[in-house]
C-alpha cells in the first residue's frame, strides 16, 4: 500500500504579515520523481526530504549540502579489493579500483573517472577557493573535488568523499567469465 506524502510549497512571505499562501499536494512515495523541480540544485522539496530518509546524516550532508567527511574516516580509503565504486544517491557507477589509488591526502583518490560521462566538473569558490567540484552527471550529488597533481597517465585526482559512494565488488564468477 502506497504511504500518502503531503507536499506544502511556500509561495509567498510577506514580511509585515504572516501569510504564506501555500500549494498543497498529495502523492505517494513512489510518485515523488513525478513532482516538479524546484529549489537550489533543480531538486524538489520533496525528493530532498525523502532523501533524508534514505540517506545516512553524514551521505545527505556531503552530496545534498556539498559537505566534506573528515580526513582519513571514509570507510572506502583502503579498500582496493576489485570492483566499482556508485553514487550513493542513484547508483551511477562513478570510478573504479583500477583507477584508485594511494595519495596520502585522507580521501578515496582516483585518477580517473570509471567511463567518460560518469562525473561532471563545475567550477567551485566557496571558502575564497578555486576549486573544480566533481558531482553526479546522473543526479548532480556532491562528491569531492579534482585537482591536477595525481599520477600519469592523466596528471588528475579525483578526491572523493566516502560518504558520496557505495562500493560493489566484483564476483569470482565474473572475474571466470572474463577470462
Amino acid at each position: 500500500m502506497k504511504r500518502p506524502i503531503v507536499c506544502i510549497s511556500l509561495l509567498t512571505f510577506f514580511s509585515n504579515i504572516s501569510l504564506f499562501p501555500v500549494f498543497i499536494c498529495s502523492c505517494s512515495d513512489d510518485d515523488t520523481d513525478k513532482l516538479p523541480d524546484t529549489g537550489e540544485g533543480g531538486m524538489s522539496y520533496m525528493k530532498k526530504e525523502k532523501l533524508k530518509l534514505e540517506l545516512s546524516s553524514m551521505q545527505y550532508y556531503v552530496t545534498q549540502e556539498h559537505g566534506t567527511e573528515r580526513a582519513f574516516s571514509g570507510e572506502f580509503l583502503k579498500v582496493n579489493s576489485d570492483g566499482t565504486f556508485t553514487c550513493v544517491v542513484c547508483g551511477n557507477e562513478i570510478f573504479r579500483t583500477s583507477e584508485k589509488f594511494e595519495s596520502n591526502s585522507g580521501w578515496p583518490a582516483f585518477w580517473d573517472e570509471a567511463r567518460e560521462g560518469s562525473v561532471t566538473l563545475r567550477p567551485d569558490t566557496s571558502y575564497q577557493m578555486v576549486r573544480t567540484e566533481v558531482i553526479c552527471s546522473k543526479c548532480g550529488a556532491h562528491l569531492g573535488h579534482l585537482f591536477d597533481d595525481g599520477p600519469k597517465p592523466t596528471g588528475k585526482r579525483y578526491c572523493i568523499n566516502s560518504a558520496a559512494m557505495n562500493f560493489k565488488s566484483k564476483k569470482k564468477e565474473d572475474l571466470k567469465s572474463e577470462l
